[in-house]
Parts: structure tokens; sequence; C-alpha cells
């Protein structure tokens, strides 16, 4: 039998009491004995880096950011801490070639780029502001939702409040150039991107319009052109539904989103060389308001956090067809929201 350990970021308001870290059979799809491995405040999301240092969301009091913590510890141990005033960071990526770390601040409007020190600790670097605003109420202003690396080591930035994913230069110190923009029709609400196996086409998921749309990027410049969009729910749903976390095969064939009021699971197939995609399954996560997911290393399942309803479910995966059937639900996680394999 092989384990696999999980860790889940999760909000604090309630129950839960930081990051909890569960084993995971590969042979059955089992997840069993949650366990808290940090105590902080809303760590919602975490990245971890290949020395296993996590680097999570942290709020202490009136500041918040990123803290630094130590992965071969339980409980962990706090390696560092980079608050500022304000509110805390909704992603977190790391960028391992240029030993960065980044972190997309949604109610700021902010990118910080910090360097990743010898031991794991991180200093600032550079902090890149974006501005504009959107049609629905929760586009008030810029809301940097997602930060991560593009095929060619660029950055793009997936910002829900302006309708944008936004293409920037890092240069070898972190410092942050704009390169591109690609306008989302209004209201479209991006939230989370990935990119397929060639790095030809980009798949951005709208959080407020619940969308899923085919982007061409084009690595000259750094740009992004509309290809197709698709809904991620059904369309006679008309009660509220926002869509979450994207997931793509290593292979490029199958996408995954999480939609949040519908509480399902949809996927989607891709075809003519990832330029098209078509749903072919919607499935109950068998719990509220499902946050992030993630598949297993062989891909065999999908590990998805209800944050409302404090369980998570396991999907096993048909590598074939790309279907999810359920294996496990009701595993008490508290306010679940990331989903992070480690190893």
């Amino acid at each position: 039998m092989t384990v696999h350990h999980v860790l889940f970021g999760t909000y604090t308001r309630q129950s839960s009491k930081g990051i909890y870290e569960a084993d995971f059979d590969e042979a059955t799809g089992q997840l069993s004995d949650a366990r808290l491995v940090f105590a902080g405040t809303n760590p919602t999301y975490l990245a971890i880096s290949k020395e296993n240092v996590v680097y999570a969301v942290e709020k202490r009091g009136d500041e918040a950011g990123v803290v630094s913590l130590d992965n071969t510890t339980r409980p962990m141990s706090e390696i560092g801490l980079n608050v500022t005033e304000g509110s805390a960071p909704a992603y977190i990526a790391v960028d391992e070639d240029r030993q960065l770390v980044f972190a997309g601040y949604y109610h700021r409007g902010t990118v910080e780029v910090y360097a990743i020190q010898p031991g794991g600790s991180l200093v600032l670097k550079d902090t890149w502001h974006n501005s504009g605003s959107g049609p629905r109420p929760e586009q008030d202003s810029s809301h940097v939702h997602y930060v991560n690396l593009t095929p060619d080591n660029r950055l793009a930035v997936v910002d829900l409040g302006t309708d944008e994913v936004i293409t920037l230069d890092v240069d070898p110190d972190g410092l942050l150039t704009d390169v591109a923009r690609y306008k989302a029709d209004d209201g479209f609400g991006p939230r989370h991107l990935r990119f397929s196996p060639d790095g030809q086409y980009a798949y951005v998921l709208g959080e407020l319009s619940s969308l899923l749309s085919v982007l061409k990027y084009d690595a000259e410049d750094g740009s992004f052109a509309h290809v197709m969009t698709i809904s991620t729910i059904p369309s006679d749903w008309d009660e509220h539904n926002g869509a979450a976390a994207i997931r793509l095969t290593e292979d490029g064939r199958f996408i995954y989103t999480s939609n949040r009021g519908h509480d399902s699971v949809s996927v989607f197939q891709t075809s003519n060389m990832g330029a098209e995609i078509e749903l072919i399954q919607t499935i109950s996560t068998e719990g509220s308001f499902p946050r992030d997911m993630n598949f297993d290393p062989a891909e065999k399942f999908l590990v998805v956090a209800n944050q409302k309803t404090d369980n998570v479910s396991v999907f096993s995966r048909d590598h074939e067809t790309g279907e999810l059937t359920l294996v496990q639900k009701d595993f008490a996680i508290p306010e679940g929201v990331r989903v992070k394999f480690e190893g």
C-alpha cells in the first residue's frame, strides 16, 4: 500500500484551526487520519517548494501576507513571516528557476514578488499594482485571484475585478513589467487559469459567469486570443453559482472545474489539439461550496474540498473517458479550501 500525504488549507472562521494533513491510500482512494499540522489564521492557500518549504496565506491581527513553514517538522515550524497592513493574498506560487515566490492579493489588486533566501525565508522584491473595475457588484476594483508562470516563464495574472488576464515579464531579480493584456467579456470574472501541456492554449475559468474559455497563447508577445467559451453549469440552473477551481490532466485531454452553488464538478474533454472543449459530465461533490480540488500523483483520483459542509469527497477517474465516480464522501476537514498533495 502506497500512502501519500495531502495538505488542506482552510478558513478559520468557525471550527478550523489552520492547515490540516491527511493520509491518502492510492490503491483505494481513501483519506484517513486528519490532523492539524499548522495553527494559523485563514491559511486558505499554500504552495510547496522543492526544498519542502510551505508558503501559506496568513493573517496576524491587522496585517496579512505569507508565512514560510518547514514541512519536515510536525507541527510545521515557522521559518519566516512577511506581512503588511491589509487583507491576505488569494493565491501563492513558487518559481523554482528564479527562486521566487508570487502572491496575488485579491482585495489589494496587487502582486508581490519575494526572493527565496537560504533556509526558505522570503524578502520582498517588487509590488505590482493593477487598477480598474467591472460591471458587477463584485468588480468594484481590481481583484487579483491567480498568479503563476506561463510555459515560457512569464507571469500570468488573472484579475476577477477588471475581467483581465495580464502577462508580465519577470527579470532575474523578480521585477515585473507589463507585456500584454487580454480583456474578457464584461462580467466574466476570471478566477483561475491552466495551460495545455504544449503551452499553445490556456483555459480560463470565470467565477462570476460560470464560463470556461479557451484562449490561444502567443509566446512571441505574451498575448492571449479568444477561441471559444462554454458553460460550466446546466442551462436551467438559475440559482447562484461561482466557479472556483480548474484542473487539467497532464496529457491535456480532460479539464475539471468546481461549481460553488451548483455544488458539482464539471468534466470537459479537449479536442483539436486542445483548441476545443466539450462538457461530458457533471457530478455532485456530495457537499456544499466546493473550493479547490486536486489529482493524486497518478491522476487516478480527484480530491475535492467542500468548504461549507466541512467535508472532502474523493472520486476515481477513468483515464480513458475522463469521467468521475464517487469513492469516498464525508471525510471531515473543516472549512476546506486548498488541496495539495505532498511529494
